[in-house]
């Protein structure tokens, strides 16, 4: 789950702010995440929450946002910060708190998703546990340890998750297994496999949880033994 701190010491703009953080989650069906929000910048450092991003207002009573961030970072905080602000000329001053961005009041909203978009990339490559899906206008966050196996249709992918919940979009595998990590194997040329879920191999088959039953090709057979048996070395 996504958390996002609001950091403004005006109640309007915090919440008008949140309105825009709802609109794009809503526009981008992320339905996982949570939204702090904070009147002061002391309130914030005394919450002790580890947020991904946080909205940070410059113009505030001590600690204002610059000073705010500063111990943020002392503290080896790794939050994407985002200064909203009508303080232009402290631009420069961000880049030493190591600022993602730098959003004007009043907010523009295309300005705003453009932000949006950024960071949730941002995060997913951070963790290199998750990877984006773009469905349109829409995208997802996906945890890679619930991705049980992709399989190509078409011009769509179809990835199943140890949820039962399938998702489907236009890509195309190549550039998919180059997303993924050592944990995915390609055992067909229209199927990839986390191996952490396969159970076994019989007769040309992938043996998966709940009996489901993928083709490996008969030429990947022996590589995909010697992925199985570097899996488990490196799960330990």
């Amino acid at each position: 789950m996504l958390k996002f701190a609001i950091c403004d010491d005006e109640p309007h703009m915090a919440q008008e702010i949140a309105g825009h953080l709802a609109d794009y989650m809503n526009e981008k069906q992320i339905g996982l995440y949570s939204a702090g929000s904070f009147s002061s910048g002391l309130s914030l450092l005394e919450s002790g929450c580890d947020f991904d991003v946080i909205f940070l207002d410059i113009q505030m009573e001590q600690p204002d946002g610059m000073e705010t961030a500063r111990m943020l970072r002392q503290r080896n905080a790794h939050s994407l910060l985002i200064f909203i602000t009508v303080l232009k000329e402290c631009v420069f001053d961000a880049f030493a708190v190591e600022a993602y961005d730098y959003l004007v009041k009043p907010l523009d909203s295309s300005r705003f998703r453009r932000t949006m978009d950024r960071a949730v990339q941002t995060l997913a490559r951070r963790t290199e546990k998750s990877i984006v899906i773009q469905q349109g206008t829409s995208c997802k966050i996906v945890p890679l340890s619930e991705i049980v196996y992709c399989e190509v249709q078409g011009r769509k992918i179809y990835i199943h998750q140890d949820s039962g919940e399938v998702i489907d979009y236009y890509d195309r595998m190549d550039h998919l297994e180059r997303r993924v990590d050592r944990r995915f194997f390609r055992c067909h040329r229209s199927y990839l496999v986390n191996l952490s879920y396969v159970r076994g191999c019989q007769g040309g088959q992938v043996i998966l949880p709940r009996n489901i039953q993928i083709p490996v090709s008969r030429l990947r057979e022996r590589e995909l033994t010697q992925a199985l048996l570097r899996c488990m070395k490196e799960r330990g």
